[in-house]
């Protein structure tokens, strides 16, 4: 038999309907373990499985519904949109090694957020001469071969594996997914070459419900006691978190917890709202003029909670360090001096901490001095920002234009916020005190939030959806696929950019590294887009979406309303609101 005999062998005959095959059977396993969406960029790699899904709509079987993602950063940053307001981890469909290149930086954000996606990527088959069903027959199999594959994504992921044959693809669907689950849960990339996908199988039974997810861990005893006892002896204790809000209980424990011994709360870098940020003990996001003076300090869910370069708590400060991984196994060099490390859930770590303080004897008058101190300093605070919501001129400040936003959101409105440069900005000025009701990344790679806010409409579609971001951001997320995608899946949402044409991120470093060096001097950064382009128009030119630039102040609040109007209509929209220039010199 020659091989174009061989490969007519595997062809001909191969109908589908008369076979069951591994691909069926890993299609099967994601819908078994909760998937519901898999967002996806196809390829070479992916003929059976195409064939899976085609022959369950014929059947009139149930299957996570395939989500056609034109760019694949797009596909994860939407996975990972979903998982954070669903608690639900959704799949991503991707091609071979250049279609995992091609997640980026979305990965990072992922990983770094602790939240959980199934990946699946296929290999070039690993026959050429027509041995098996699914071996090569285009030149596209050769040059996607590489040596390690995985490796691509193996700093960045829970666990990764590849598929050796289609008898166990169950297992390890299953296996995957109680890996990305498991806290401190994160993402899971799987691969598998055409020959296992189209390998005939059989037909194994629902066996999810025994792969269970670990269970939530708690401080011990002696552990809950050592901190209460320190809290009750504190003058001024200090609670500095960054997504313990990814579980939305966990906030009102918080607020509990707070109350009861009068500790102030500072959200550093929040990615959730963690504590109502209009509590008089919300103190900002900026943890540093409190630390020097803390006694006691309490990290729950919070990766870098000060700088030390930038502050350092005294010597004889009390810090307790309480997280699903407190010593940030995968960040190769860190540290913060803590007197005790809790590997720990903060929500179940709350409750017991409420209920250790309910059985002690607390000193009312102590606790009422201090609540009333902070209260002063919280309004203190607020009353210092509002003073810079100002109208200034013909510029439009973000100070205002985050106050021009307050005025067409609502406490139910969803916003995702990847401004960064602006992003203490956007916190100050649009505070948020329902849980639920704001994300950011969780990483520091750019771009996520437009795929994210089509995972939410996704997960959730009576939500209205608000994204934030600054002109490089909003370049970084491939507006023309997001919007492509917004459009045909019936997920509208706004976007509004923080436009000040420019990386303004990387001028600031500069600064701070070079405060009177010659890159201020001839104002020379190479960070500047002086060129501007009408970035709104990207979106209505690919999903026909209401477009507008703002430059006038005054203008602006009716924008906004009109574009928040155009969304609860069903049609999404950006508005591209045009900030001073970070730079005003030519820099090629």
């Amino acid at each position: 038999m020659n091989d174009v005999q061989k490969l007519d062998r595997f062809t001909a005959t191969d109908n589908l309907s008369d076979r069951y095959m591994g691909a069926e059977a890993l299609m099967e396993a994601l819908q078994e373990v909760g998937i519901s969406y898999l967002f996806c960029n196809l390829g070479s790699d992916h003929p059976s499985m195409i064939e899976a899904l085609a022959k369950a709509k014929v059947e009139g079987k149930e299957l996570p519904k395939a989500i056609i993602c034109p760019h694949e950063s797009v596909a994860l940053a939407a996975a990972q949109g979903y998982a954070m307001l669903s608690g639900q981890a959704q799949g991503v469909i991707i091609h071979t090694d250049v279609g995992t290149q091609n997640l980026g930086g979305a990965i990072h954000n992922a990983f770094r957020a602790r939240v959980p996606v199934f990946i699946f990527a296929g290999e070039t088959p690993f026959t050429m001469d027509g041995e098996l069903s699914g071996t090569r027959n285009s030149y596209v199999n050769f040059l996607q071969n590489v040596y390690d594959q995985r490796g691509i994504l193996r700093s960045y992921v829970k666990w990764e594996y590849d598929i050796r044959t289609g008898k166990n693809v169950k297992q390890l669907i299953y296996r995957a997914m109680q890996m990305a689950q498991s806290d401190p849960a994160g993402p899971v990339y799987l691969t598998g070459a055409r020959e296992v996908l189209e390998e005939n199988v059989e037909k194994l039974p629902n066996t999810w419900g025994k792969w269970a997810s670990i269970e939530q861990a708690s401080i011990s005893k002696w552990g809950i006691e050592e901190i209460v006892s320190a809290l009750l002896e504190a003058e001024n204790p200090l609670l500095i978190t960054t997504y313990l809000g990814r579980k939305t209980k966990a906030v009102l424990e918080l607020t509990e917890f707070s109350e009861k011994m009068a500790i102030p709360v500072v959200e550093q870098i929040p990615t959730y709202v963690n504590f109502p940020r209009e509590h008089p003990l919300h103190l900002g996001y900026d943890p540093n003029p409190l630390i020097p003076e803390a006694d006691v300090i309490i990290a729950i869910d919070t990766d870098v909670p000060w700088v030390s370069t930038q502050v350092q708590p005294k010597d004889d400060c009390k810090v307790f360090f309480i997280d699903l991984d407190p010593i940030k196994e995968e960040i190769p060099l860190w540290h913060i001096p803590a007197m005790k490390n809790y590997r720990a859930d903060a929500y179940a770590s709350l409750i017991q901490l409420n209920e250790e303080l309910a059985q002690r004897n607390i000193d009312e008058d102590q606790v009422r001095e201090r609540y009333q101190r902070l209260a002063e300093k919280h309004e203190e605070q607020r009353g210092a920002w509002m003073q810079d919501e100002q109208v200034k001129g013909n510029t439009i400040t973000p100070e205002w234009l985050t106050a021009c936003l307050r005025n067409v959101v609502d406490e139910e409105t969803i916003i995702l916020d990847e401004t960064i440069t602006n992003t203490m900005t956007v916190a100050k000025h649009l505070p948020r005190s329902k849980e639920g009701t704001m994300f950011g990344s969780g990483g520091t790679s750019l771009g996520w939030n437009g795929g994210a806010a089509v995972g939410i409409m996704l997960a959730d579609p009576s939500k209205t959806v608000v994204t934030l971001t600054g002109d490089g951001s909003y370049l970084f997320s491939v507006p023309s696929a997001v919007h492509w995608m917004s459009r045909r899946y019936q997920a509208p949402f706004l976007t509004v950019i923080y436009n000040n044409e420019g990386w303004n991120a990387t001028k600031m470093n500069v600064l701070k590294r070079y405060p009177d060096g010659l890159a201020k001097q001839t104002d020379s950064y190479w960070v500047n887009f002086d060129q501007s382009a009408d970035l709104a128009k990207i979106a209505e030119a690919a999903g026909g979406a209401y477009a507008r630039m703002v430059t006038d102040p005054m203008e602006l609040p009716e924008v906004l309303q009109e574009a928040m109007n155009e969304v609860k209509k069903g049609k999404s929209a950006v508005v591209d609101v045009r900030l001073a220039a970070i730079s005003n010199q030519k820099d090629y």
